[in-house]
């Protein structure tokens, strides 16, 4: 019920802006269907009269049909332009709702669901969005019909209610029966995406493991597609099912129209009427029937979506997405107070709890963070930019405590490089605007070739020409846009594991100590022990504590 209720607020609030046009499309279709009826109800009288079409009936008629024409096209360009500007913001609604949610949100919300939602679900609106004036017309137009019918003789239509009920409680059911097989369907697209995903990042793995990969596609690909295939053929099958007997029940009912006829006197005009209203009829019925499995995905597509917008309502506060803005300032230090945070526990398991933590790292220190897989060291780096906030305990700057309401201003102290970073193809490197965009060629060249990437990447309009290279020199050009953004503070999660020995030596030995010499906190996590020498200070973590901090001796440092 609560579920239920949500989505309709949902769609409350989706639907809000475009409600001038939907009562613009709503009024035109029906006047459509109107007109429709009309003109049925005016080809009936000419059939049971003399004197054929002629005169004002003539005139009638022509407008009539200029009414049912201009108002179809005036309610499918009305819906078009709801439907297409709802799907926009549908996009720019869920688009902003990840950009705001929570980073540990975002973790736990897998990938191989967040896509599907983003491009199939909304393509699913879209698409039933585009068939709604048509299916409106065709309501309108079947309404209108069962009027006049009813409107020519009651006891005969109320005999044809009663079979027309029957079909569509039918119809009704073999609704629900699918609603509940594009689910299933659904949910096993997830699981699609998730191996399509595999295939995908594991290629070279599974190039080399040849049980795998035939297990990958046997038991699991095409196992996958075959349980979707057969769960949509089954709903789809259901309606059509359903159509089919409907489109039967309509001759049945015009022989009962015929039947009746011929037990009771009935007026021409009344069973020509009854005859030409219901073939004529069947054509918006099958419309109507035949946008319910578009329907019916829509709904479950929307659902998602809701679940979606559900699950990331909450967006962090004061997370600006508008204005750029300044960023904090750092003079000093950074820290942490009594900082605490812990992961909810999966099934049978206890959760990992890292803290409480204090720590104070000053601007032009060089401190690697080291310690076992599992320790915590992502998280405590995590924390200490920001992207988590402590359940417990204060992350300070320069003494300070940063707010909720400053965390993102924080935030833009750090350039960073995890160990699964995102490297972006444009670069943001000051807030200089077109000016610095053009110094960017020049101010990367030097970066570019000392890292010897000049001769594959260039920069052009703000952006790399390419990064499609390997993982070290990919990383390589995330460390130009740390070069080039000179931040405060740099933090690298594991820079030099894909690199060679020359460029691992040359990160600890050059890079890293210049960059120091210039100001910058460097905050690094390494597990390259022969290089912990140079480090100002060496943070070592154990089970989400940090178990020693040693400072190393400025002799050692000059060594």
């Amino acid at each position: 019920m609560t579920s239920n209720s949500g989505n309709a607020a949902e769609a409350s609030h989706l639907l809000k802006p475009f409600i001038p046009w939907i009562v613009l499309s709503a009024v035109t279709g029906i006047g459509s269907g109107i007109a429709t009826v009309a003109l049925l109800r005016t080809i009936n009288g000419v059939l049971n009269q003399e004197g054929g079409m002629a005169g004002g009936l003539l005139l009638t008629f022509i407008s009539l049909c200029l009414i049912a024409l201009f108002g179809r096209m005036a309610s499918d360009v009305s819906t078009n332009f709801v439907g297409q500007r709802l799907v926009a913001q549908v996009r720019k609604s869920l688009a902003q709702k990840i950009l705001s949610a929570p980073i540990d949100a975002l973790e736990r919300y897998r990938t191989h669901r967040l896509m599907p939602v983003l491009s199939q679900d909304v393509d699913m609106i879209s698409d039933a969005a585009f068939v709604l004036s048509a299916t409106l017309i065709a309501v309108a137009v079947t309404l209108g019909c069962l009027g006049y019918m009813a409107w020519l003789s009651l006891p005969l239509f109320g005999l044809l209610l009663v079979a027309l009920v029957i079909g569509a409680s039918i119809q009704i059911l073999a609704q629900t029966r699918a609603e509940v097989g594009f689910w299933k369907a659904r949910e096993h697209e997830d699981q699609l995406h998730k191996t399509y995903r595999a295939i995908s990042e594991g290629a070279k793995e599974l190039r080399m493991h040849r049980a795998r990969r035939t297990r990958m596609f046997g038991g699991q690909i095409e196992h996958i597609v075959d349980k979707i295939r057969v769960v949509n053929s089954r709903a789809i099958n259901t309606y059509v099912v359903a159509t089919a007997f409907g489109s039967a029940l309509f001759f049945l009912l015009i022989a009962l129209i015929l039947g009746w006829a011929a037990f009771r006197t009935t007026e021409p005009a009344v069973l020509s009427g009854f005859v030409l209203v219901m073939l004529f009829m069947k054509g918006p019925i099958d419309q109507i029937a035949g946008t319910l499995p578009s329907v019916g995905r829509a709904k479950v597509a929307f659902q998602r979506i809701a679940d979606l917008s559900a699950r990331f309502a909450t967006p962090e506060p004061h997370l600006h997405l508008e204005r750029p803005g300044a960023g904090a300032t750092m003079t000093r230090d950074i820290g942490m107070r009594g900082v605490r945070y812990a992961f909810d526990a999966a099934d049978g398991s206890e959760p990992f709890v890292l803290g409480p933590i204090d720590l104070e790292l000053r601007r032009g220190e060089m401190v690697f963070v080291v310690g076992d897989n599992g320790s915590g060291k992502t998280t405590l780096i995590k924390l200490l930019l920001g992207l988590y906030a402590p359940q417990q305990g204060e992350v300070l700057i320069d003494g300070a405590v940063v707010t909720p309401e400053a965390r993102d201003d924080y935030r833009q102290l750090f350039t960073t490089v995890f160990s699964d970073f995102y490297l972006f193809e444009d670069l943001v490197a000051n807030e200089k605007g077109e000016e610095g965009m053009h110094a960017l060629p020049q101010a990367a060249l030097p970066y570019l070739q000392r890292l010897e990437i000049a001769h594959k990447v260039s920069i052009k309009d703000g952006s790399f020409s390419t990064v499609d290279l390997s993982t070290g020199q990919r990383k390589r050009l995330a460390l130009v846009h740390a070069y080039l953004e000179g931040r405060p503070v740099l933090v690298f999660d594991e820079w030099a594991a894909d690199q060679d020995p020359t460029f691992r030596h040359l990160f600890y030995t050059e890079l890293l100590p210049e960059l120091r010499a210039k100001g910058h906190l460097l905050v690094v996590i390494s597990h390259d022990d022969r290089y912990f020498h140079l480090a100002d200070r060496v943070i070592t973590m154990k089970a989400g504590r940090i178990a020693e901090d040693r400072v190393r001796a400025p002799a050692s440092l000059a060594a």
